[in-house]
C-alpha cells in the first residue's frame, strides 16, 4: 500500500489547505505549510500578533489564519496568493491611518505583503493593536 503524504494541498497562489480548528497548533500548520519566502512572513505575522495582543484567540478557518478577541469576534486573517500573502483587517476602515488595500466590503482594509515589501512593523502593529479593540467580524 503507498504512503500517504500528511503534507497539506496548497490550493490556488499557493496557499495551504488547512482543515478548520481552533487553536495554536492549526495556525503553525498553516504556516509550516506556506511554500517558499511566504512562511516567513507567516511566522512574523505571527510573531508580532501574539505580542501585540496578549491572549490573542487562533484559529483557522476557510484556509486562513484568524486572530481574535474571546466574545469579540475576529479582528484580522491572512492568506496566500500567488505574488503575496493578503492581510485583512476585518474593521481596517476604522483604523488610523487606513491600510492602503480597498476591499468590495466596507469595513474591510487590505494589506498586500510582497516578497520585496519592506514591512514597516510599527506601523503594522499599531494597526494590529487598534484592530484588536474593535468590534469584530463574526461569522
Amino acid at each position: 500500500m503507498p504512503k500517504q503524504s500528511t503534507k497539506p494541498i496548497l490550493l490556488t497562489g499557493g496557499n495551504p489547505q488547512i482543515a478548520k480548528a481552533d487553536g495554536d497548533a492549526p495556525v503553525r500548520a498553516y504556516i509550516a505549510a506556506m511554500p517558499g519566502w511566504k512562511r516567513a512572513v507567516g511566522r512574523r505575522l505571527d510573531r508580532l500578533i501574539v505580542k501585540a495582543v496578549p491572549g490573542v484567540r487562533k484559529a483557522v478557518k476557510w484556509n486562513s489564519p484568524l486572530y481574535g478577541i474571546e466574545e469579540r469576534g475576529w479582528f484580522l486573517g491572512y492568506h496566500c496568493l500567488t505574488k503575496y500573502v493578503k492581510v485583512a483587517f476585518f474593521r481596517g476602515a476604522d483604523l488610523v491611518p487606513m491600510p492602503p488595500g480597498t476591499s468590495k466590503q466596507k469595513h474591510v482594509r487590505y494589506l498586500d505583503i510582497h516578497e520585496t515589501t519592506e514591512l514597516d512593523e510599527h506601523q503594522l502593529v499599531h494597526w494590529i493593536q487598534q484592530a484588536s479593540k474593535l468590534p469584530g467580524w463574526i461569522p
